[in-house]
């Protein structure tokens, strides 16, 4: 069973990584960015602590890797978003198509082309 003050810094990580859950969930990446310094303060306070079995622990262990999933499923949507807006910027920059021999063949789009009316 932990101490009062240990019991204090698994409570508060706790809190912590519910916050941060709730801010992965709602894509809230600026709240994350603030939380960052607290939860590794706590996280290495109980890193110091000697208590190694406690069903607390093991509750906060199964709230970090469900934390860390919903990261790396963040990261994999970001990741994606920015490939996504290369394309878009290379698809703007230049027109592609497949010759009679099957050989891709780039073709730059012109920028500002004007349409002229003539009477």
């Amino acid at each position: 069973m932990p101490t009062k003050p240990e019991a204090d810094l698994i409570k508060s990580l706790e809190e912590v990584l519910d916050i941060e859950r709730t801010a992965l969930v709602d894509g809230d990446l600026d709240r994350l960015n603030h939380m960052a310094p607290e939860k590794e303060k706590l996280i290495g306070a109980i890193n110091e602590l000697q208590v190694f079995d406690s069903a607390e622990l093991i509750r906060l262990q199964q709230k970090v890797e469900r934390n860390q999933a919903l990261l790396n499923s963040a990261a994999e949507g970001i990741r994606a978003v920015a490939s996504r807006m290369a394309e878009l910027r290379r698809v703007r920059q230049e027109f592609s198509t497949y010759g009679a021999d099957g050989q891709l063949s780039g073709y730059p789009v012109r920028r500002n082309a004007k349409l002229e009316k003539r009477a």
